[in-house]
């Protein structure tokens, strides 16, 4: 007011904190310590006080408005707070009976939105009274009246304003605080029983024939079934009817509803099912591990550590800290994984050699009659040079992974730093990184390429030429002959160019996969349609990838092509050994690219490629695959190595099996974490954001196993 009075605006200095701490160092708990923190506003508007006065307390929420008032801004829709009513004590009665009617009129519209029945709310009642006394006090002061009645009546009106607005915000914060725990529950009951169904399924699925007898017929036709849906369906009715809020599962059709129970009654009766014929068989069901070929369950050093790191990541899951900073957990374990290999390549082709020379030359032999032609591929014909690949696989992989996190710095702590992504994609770098990109689709090709029928070969060349085509065009990189600037363009018709040779390939590889289902069993052909599929996949990631990502791409490539060539199969890992390993494959390039547990980081970009308009379900089905690229590629990767083994002719069975339990077991118990801590205080910006990407990881990670698993079966279904 005096800087006004001087012809000067007044500063306003805010200085707060968004959470305390507790004296162990937590900050995301509801302990005093963590929720209270000091709030303190400086203004030559302010009134001068003598000394230090007892702080009042204000909610969080109350900043918001006050700020949006004291600047003459409109206060936020979904705004809860209330006006700080000491930081307005210097201004007129008239002045702060206008600040308390704008924001008492702004809450009770959004009481309105979000409660059926606002009138009757007590807030809402007394705001209506306020503002009907205030008009009045405004009729008196246009008439000229300055008695001590229209003081006391002003006051008077203020404190019904502040009553109001007290219990109008605290209305709204308590519906914000309210979740709806019953379609929660449903949804975990629903989560756990299939994780449950995959628990069980377990012996039947690692088998030697790799089929699980699910119990559905006896079932669907037991009168357990048709008690539980009708059990079910009585709580149904019973909560919907007694619930105070609205709630999600109760304001879906009931044919939804009815799906929902009888699919909860079907799996909780072929749980049961399942459970008795797992006690019945007794010590038969334990049996042998598939994997290890009659040698029991018996762990190994690296079982130990594949076992122990994805449990441990998903007990890390609890804390918001280690959801933000969780490519760190992937980097640590990706590490520990390649050094644990490397242990196991000394040991087999030096320490075991010396005391089983003649056995582990038999097995040299035969494993070299089995890999000749890959290895021809990549230029080696000689044992000896095959026994130092497989010894540098692993460390060559380690330094491809220290390489790889200075593409893209991810998470929260470091996000801010400079990284080679920023350094390639500045303007006076274009020609590195236009030597980086030509060189990277360079090796994809010749990685990718020798698996597959030479129209593919030519497909591929053509399409890894497009997307150099593409990427000029927008302006990332540059021809050789080209000098200067041009006029830049959205790259359609060159993204256009790319997609049809993707798919050409895929379709191609999807008729060899389709021949080899229905016409013939060739191993072979069925092998190569895969390949194709996948890369036809490859080549459709590289034109979403932007030009710094390229590397990170060629490099997972080649990852894949050595750790294949010189470690699963040298080392005979099992499909469980090998399923895990690409799945923390999977989760490290998944941060390489560039990702990470928030919203931010999602290039939607991606979307728009190739496209003149937007197109809702090309941009999230393009968006997404350019997201999960890393697990998807691995998974993909898994599926044709698997494919290619002529040792277990199930191999692929039990890969998608510990796939689908890999995903299942960290969902699972996020979804409880995400229920436990739904009063967390970052549970909207930390622990939601994950809850996404995990569903979403889940659902595409359903969708490839359901795929490969249907087409396995209806293989051996053939062959009977």
């Amino acid at each position: 007011m005096r800087g006004e009075a001087e012809g000067t605006l007044p500063y306003l200095l805010v200085l707060c904190g968004d959470h305390g701490m507790s004296e162990t160092g937590s900050h995301g708990g509801s302990s005093e310590h963590e929720v209270n923190t000091p709030l303190v506003l400086i203004s030559p508007a302010f009134k001068r006080k003598a000394g230090m006065e007892k702080p009042s307390t204000v909610e969080q929420v109350d900043l918001a408005p006050t700020l949006a008032l004291g600047l003459g801004l409109p206060i936020s829709q979904n705004s809860v707070g209330r006006l700080i009513q000491p930081v307005a004590e210097e201004a007129s009665l008239r002045d702060q009976l206008r600040f308390l009617h704008v924001n008492g009129h702004q809450l009770g519209c959004l009481l309105k939105d979000s409660t059926p029945a606002y009138e009757k709310e007590v807030g809402y009642e007394q705001f209506r009274v306020a503002e009907k006394s205030h008009g009045n006090w405004l009729k008196l002061m246009v008439e000229g009246n300055t008695s001590e009645v229209l003081t006391n009546m002003g006051k008077k009106v203020l404190k019904q304003y502040l009553e109001a607005l007290r219990a109008m915000s605290a209305a709204l914060s308590k519906q914000l605080g309210r979740y709806d725990m019953y379609s929660m529950v449903v949804g975990m009951v629903l989560v756990f029983q299939l994780l449950l169904l995959l628990l069980l399924a377990m012996p039947e699925a690692l088998s030697s024939a790799s089929l699980v007898d699910l119990p559905v017929s006896s079932a669907l036709l037991s009168l357990p079934f048709y008690l539980l849906c009708l059990l079910l369906s009585s709580v149904h009715v019973l909560v919907c009817t007694s619930a105070e809020s609205s709630c999600y599962f109760c304001s879906l059709s009931w044919g939804l509803v009815f799906g929902v129970v009888a699919l909860s009654s079907a799996l909780l009766c072929i749980l049961v099912a399942m459970g008795a014929r797992r006690l019945s068989l007794g010590s038969m069901s334990s049996g042998k591990s598939p994997a290890r070929g009659g040698g029991g369950w018996s762990l190994s050093e690296l079982d130990i550590l594949l076992l122990v790191g994805t449990a441990g990541h998903t007990l890390s899951l609890a804390a918001s800290s280690f959801v933000e900073e969780e490519h760190q957990v992937w980097y640590f374990l990706l590490n520990t994984l390649c050094l644990a290999v490397f242990q196991d390549v000394c040991r087999k082709y030096f320490r075991e050699r010396r005391a089983n020379a003649g056995q582990v030359g038999s097995l040299e032999d035969e494993d070299q009659d089995e890999m000749a032609s890959p290895l021809a591929d990549l230029g080696v014909t000689d044992m000896g040079s095959e026994r130092w690949l497989a010894l540098v696989t692993p460390l060559f992989t380690l330094v491809c992974c220290r390489l790889l996190r200075s593409f893209n710095q991810t998470g929260v702590q470091w996000a801010h730093l400079p990284d080679l992504g920023h350094w390639l994609n500045s303007s006076e770098h274009k020609v590195v990184l236009s030597v980086v990109t030509t060189m990277s689709l360079i090796l994809i090709y010749f990685l990718v390429q020798r698996r597959c029928s030479w129209v593919s070969k030519i497909a591929l060349a053509l399409g890894l030429l497009g997307v150099f085509s593409y990427r000029a065009a927008v302006g990332n990189v540059m021809f050789p002959w080209q000098h200067g600037s041009r006029n830049l363009s959205k790259g359609t018709v060159e993204a256009r160019f790319v997609y049809v040779f993707v798919l050409g390939i895929l379709f191609t590889g999807s008729k060899d996969l389709l021949r080899s289902q229905v016409i013939t069993t060739d191993a072979r052909l069925k092998s190569r349609g895969l390949w194709e599929i996948y890369s036809g996949v490859v080549l459709l990631v590289s034109l979403l990838f932007r030009a710094h990502n390229l590397p990170v791409l060629c490099c997972c490539l080649l990852v894949q092509t050595l750790m294949a060539q010189f470690i699963w199969k040298k080392l005979h890992y099992d499909a469980a050994q090998t399923t895990i390993m690409h799945y923390w494959f999977g989760q490290a390039f998944f941060y390489f690219q560039g990702n990470s547990n928030s919203i931010a980081t999602v290039d939607i970009s991606v979307g728009f490629v190739g496209l003149e308009t937007y197109v809702e379900s090309l941009a999230v089905f393009l968006t997404a695959l350019s997201t999960y690229a890393g697990p998807l590629l691995w998974a993909a990767h898994l599926v044709c190595y698997l494919s290619s083994e002529n040792r277990s002719s199930v191999a692929v069975g039990h890969g998608c099996y510990c796939l689908a339990l890999l995903r299942s077991v960290p969902m699972a118990a996020y979804v409880v974490l995400v229920t436990a801590l739904r009063y967390h205080l970052f549970i909207w910006s930390v622990f939601s954001p994950k809850l996404m990407y995990e569903s979403m990881h889940t659902l595409l990670t359903a969708a490839i196993c359901l795929f490969f698993t249907t087409m396995e079966q209806s293989r051996s279904s053939s062959r009977l």
